[in-house]
């Protein structure tokens, strides 16, 4: 087996995936099979940094409410940042309304329909640009992901970092040499399906897996070290402590600024701190100043992991005796709020059914 000729090793590979993925994918998607652009186009900008099961209901709610790419370019963006609400990584649905708008102004609703005419797309990279290509129009592009790395990192037994320039290039080049040419649409889900249910990161499948018998790591018991990775990712912590100022039957937000986190977004006042502090009424005078209020509630700590950064932090609630006069924030009518696009970080303190004080 170790003197396997690789030409042997990868006809096995291609073909027994393909074999696997006719007799035994029976993973369902709402997108599997589709060929509309944008459709396809639409399921990846989602689940780029989304898990397929959180992914699923959102797919459905944009197609329900914007079945096409002109209906999608015509809407209020704030009406599109609400219905992206609480899938995160905010930048890809603000290149996703600059993309809509694109096609339909210049090219009259029409998708692209060549790779390098995809990849040249607002947050599309060359993953998706190969799984737009492959699944819409059969081009021969292969997907390289984290599936696709591991499961060829296994197979192979490649212990070259993932994450390196030397790593990247290597898997990019034996996934096209893989890639079954007459079939690129179906061959590239049935990787990432085979990815995703059988090899997957952790308890892999190994005793169900049809490639087996000539997978390298399964041989040699390293399927747990596979793939190799030489970076870390240093996580930031941050403190964010959230004033919800209510004047009458009104609450005082604003848009978070760009080139930060949950840039369009809305908000309530914030005091940012590199370190947790007691969210008092002293912590409040800091931010409004010497306007009188009362303090009504004070919430349990809150806590979102993001790729690079953590946020933690607490909501005061406070009732003002006049209107507050702070640049960038206007007073919205308490009950407009639910149409308001918010952070999943303030989402999860407004649906707290355990606080009284909330919609």
């Amino acid at each position: 087996m170790q003197n396997m000729s690789k030409k042997l090793k990868n006809k096995f590979f291609t073909s027994s995936l393909l074999e696997w993925n006719n007799s035994l994918n029976h993973r369902p998607m709402p997108w599997k099979g589709e060929k509309d652009p944008y459709r396809i186009w639409l399921s990846e900008i989602i689940l780029q940094q989304t898990r397929v099961e959180q992914g699923w209901q959102y797919y459905n709610k944009f197609i329900g409410t914007f079945p096409s790419i002109n209906d999608l370019a015509k809407a209020p963006e704030e009406k599109v940042f609400k219905l992206w609400e609480g899938l995160g990584y905010y930048t890809r649905c603000k290149n996703l309304i600059a993309t809509a708008k694109l096609i339909a102004k210049e090219r009259k609703g029409n998708f692209p329909d060549t790779y390098e005419e995809i990849i040249a797309l607002k947050g599309v990279g060359p993953y998706t640009a190969a799984a737009i290509a492959s699944f819409a129009y059969q081009l021969p592009h292969a997907v390289v992901d984290g599936n696709v790395f591991r499961v060829l990192s296994r197979y192979f037994g490649i212990v070259t970092p993932v994450d390196s320039s030397e790593g990247k290039k290597l898997f990019i080049a034996l996934a096209d040499e893989l890639l079954d040419k007459n079939a690129p649409g179906i061959y590239n889900q049935a990787l990432m399906d085979f990815g995703a249910t059988i090899c997957k990161p952790s308890l892999p499948l190994c005793n169900a897996c049809i490639l087996k018998k000539m997978c390298t790591a399964y041989r040699d018991g390293t399927v747990n070290k596979l793939p190799v990775k030489e970076k870390s990712i240093a996580k930031k912590l941050r403190y964010f402590y959230y004033i919800k100022a209510l004047y009458n039957d009104t609450a005082y937000v604003r848009k978070r600024p760009a080139k930060d986190i949950w840039e369009n977004l809305y908000e309530f006042i914030l005091m940012e701190s590199d370190q947790p502090i007691e969210p008092d009424s002293d912590t409040v005078k800091k931010i409004i100043g010497k306007q009188k209020f009362d303090v009504l509630q004070v919430s349990v700590p809150y806590k979102q992991q993001l790729t690079h950064q953590t946020i933690q932090g607490q909501f005061i609630s406070i009732r003002l005796q006049r209107p507050l006069a702070l640049a960038d924030f206007e007073a919205v009518p308490i009950k407009k709020l639910r149409e308001l696009p918010f952070p999943k970080f303030i989402l999860n303190y407004l649906t707290d059914k355990k606080l009284t004080l909330n919609l």
